[in-house]
């Protein structure tokens, strides 16, 4: 079996309209009927909704009270988008729960993931997010799509799973991810100055 992943080679927002390109090719050629997007500020949500016809968006913002008192995903996208018959989860982010049950366990799948782009982080985030809520079910297959800095990067064809069965979660396909990621030092200082990180 051979298949295609496309390498961008800057960090910019442009590369979201590649990577929905590639995410409504290939769900339509599996016939996957689900794409898990991570979506901060909502721009990479409403391109998805306007782009995607027969697919149904599982839209992950970041948590309430996370990095700022107000979350910066738009209430009214939240209506629009359910009326859409698509799903808008506000959960937990698995990978920031360190501090909460005095585990290093989740920083230290983090940072690994980030070795392959920050984007490849979310991905496996927002996929167990989805499946920990019963957006998706253990196995099921979708597409999760997220980013590095505004819009979105990267998109993985994976097999579901629950937080529960993390061992379950695969990585079928890699359709997109940035050629040089940024160093975990590069993300965290960024995240740490309230930066663009994941920012979509």
């Amino acid at each position: 079996m051979q298949g295609k992943i496309v390498y961008f080679e800057d960090l910019k927002p442009e590369n979201t309209d590649v990577t929905l390109s590639l995410v409504k090719e290939r769900a339509a050629a599996l016939g996957i009927g689900k794409v898990v997007l991570a979506s901060t500020t909502g721009a990479t949500a409403r391109k998805a909704l306007a782009f995607f016809q027969g697919i149904r968006l599982i839209v992950v913002p970041h948590q309430f009270d996370f990095k700022r008192k107000e979350n910066p995903f738009p209430r009214d996208l939240v209506t629009t988008l359910r009326d859409a018959g698509h799903d808008v989860h506000f959960g937990t982010m698995l990978f920031h729960t360190g501090d909460f049950y005095g585990s290093t366990a989740p920083t230290v799948m983090a940072n690994l993931l980030r070795c392959f782009s920050q984007g490849m982080k979310v991905c496996f985030e927002i996929v167990l997010m989805a499946a920990d809520a019963g957006l998706v079910t253990g196995g099921e297959k979708v597409v999760a799509v997220a980013g590095t800095g505004r819009g979105a990067d990267t998109a993985l064809v994976m097999q579901a799973a629950s937080s529960q069965h993390l061992g379950k979660l695969r990585v079928n396909e890699i359709l997109a991810k940035p050629l040089n990621p940024l160093n975990i030092e590069e993300v965290l200082e960024r995240s740490a100055q309230g930066g663009t990180v994941g920012e979509a």
